[in-house]
């Protein structure tokens, strides 16, 4: 990767990942009193980039949002930008990617209120992922939308046809106009970055004929079979919410000559080191970027509010309060049972609940890397 600069936020995922589960970040023994079995644990990363830190940090997330479900059928759309701008959000990732989320929201809420097609507000979730199965760069908003809304006034839940919520064609239309527009406004004011990928839109007249040229092309967006209940809601977005471009379980194999890794079905890609590192780069975020955003009902402002009222014509109770969660090592047990069913004091030789932990040294100085998740 000497050939590529690496941003301060890159390096520092390389570096979480390279020592994540090793030594460098210290761990704990596991012994039983039970039988004397003992192993060795490593710490984890903690890094949300990371393909290994996850699974908890996902379970975490998911029962903080089983709170706020709406007891309704939800549909899945997703929004996608032209190719022709992949290089301007290479080099503008928390411009572009905030103009994705407010577009393909905008977008959803004003069809919502609208009579013509539903008279009220939306709840909705969205998540943004920047890969395509094969790493490339490919910036796209997956939205779970619920399936009905408020009306205006609060007194009555609007329900959607089951099996359809917009066109897909106005839907894109409207995205598109919302989303140049404010991509306009910026490049105006001067506060994009034009060099790199995207020096080719420094000149005003080649934007301005870019622009027009998009504003001609029709957007994709992708409207997927919906959801049929809450359950299938919170599967989905166990699977999406923390996802990261490549899971440990697609990898194939690695050696000196590349990595190869499934892309779709038993299909499979290999990619040389350098242009392996260079594509899971492309998808680290800038720091602390939110990439789960909530709009309408969802919206924090209407949680305590709007939210509940859904919720009461829904006939469900009002929403109880979030539980504090601890991070203690104690409490993060007593979470990972109650979350995924795996009780780390069960002993795996004799089968009793008898593991008893202790501490490792860190054996590099430096404190312990902050949870990103």
């Amino acid at each position: 990767m000497r050939a590529h600069a690496l941003s301060p936020d890159q390096h520092a995922v390389l570096r979480a990942v390279a020592r994540c589960r090793t030594a460098a970040l210290g761990g704990h023994v596991d012994v039983c009193d039970a039988c004397g079995y003992g192993a060795i644990a490593y710490n984890s990363c903690r890094n949300r980039h990371c393909p290994k830190c996850q699974a908890l940090s996902q379970s975490r997330w998911i029962n903080r949002r089983m709170e706020r479900v709406l007891p309704t059928h939800a549909f899945h759309v997703v929004f996608t930008i032209p190719s022709e701008l992949h290089g301007l959000a290479l080099v503008n990732r928390e411009e572009i990617f905030d103009i994705l989320f407010a577009a393909a929201a905008e977008s959803l809420l004003e069809l919502g209120r609208d009579r013509r097609w539903l008279g009220a507000e939306l709840g909705i979730t969205s998540v943004l992922h920047t890969w395509t199965r094969d790493l490339r760069f490919h910036p796209h908003v997956h939205c779970v939308v619920s399936g009905g809304g408020l009306s205006p006034d609060g007194t009555e839940w609007i329900a959607a046809r089951p099996e359809f919520l917009f066109p897909v064609r106005v839907l894109g239309a409207l995205f598109r106009g919302k989303f140049l527009d404010r991509l306009a406004r910026l490049y105006d004011r001067g506060a994009l970055r034009l060099d790199g990928p995207a020096a080719g839109l420094a000149d005003k007249t080649r934007f301005a004929r870019v622009k027009d040229k998009l504003h001609r092309t029709r957007w994709v967006v992708y409207a997927k079979r919906p959801f049929g209940g809450p359950e299938q809601v919170f599967r989905y977005l166990g699977r999406y919410t923390h996802r990261v471009g490549l899971s440990n379980r697609r990898l194939v194999s690695l050696d000196e000559r590349g990595v190869t890794f499934r892309t779709h079905g038993e299909r499979t890609a290999t990619l040389a080191p350098d242009e392996f590192l260079r594509r899971f780069l492309l998808h680290v975020l800038p720091k602390g970027y939110v990439k789960i955003r909530h709009h309408g009902l969802m919206a924090a402002s209407n949680v305590t509010t709007r939210l509940v009222a859904a919720r009461r014509l829904l006939d469900r109770a009002p929403l109880p309060a979030a539980p504090e969660v601890s991070r203690s090592p104690a409490d993060f047990r007593e979470l990972l049972l109650a979350l995924t069913g795996v009780d780390l004091r069960s002993c795996p030789r004799c089968g009793e609940l008898a593991m008893r932990r202790h501490p490792l040294p860190l054996t590099l100085a430096g404190p312990t890397p902050p949870d990103t998740s």
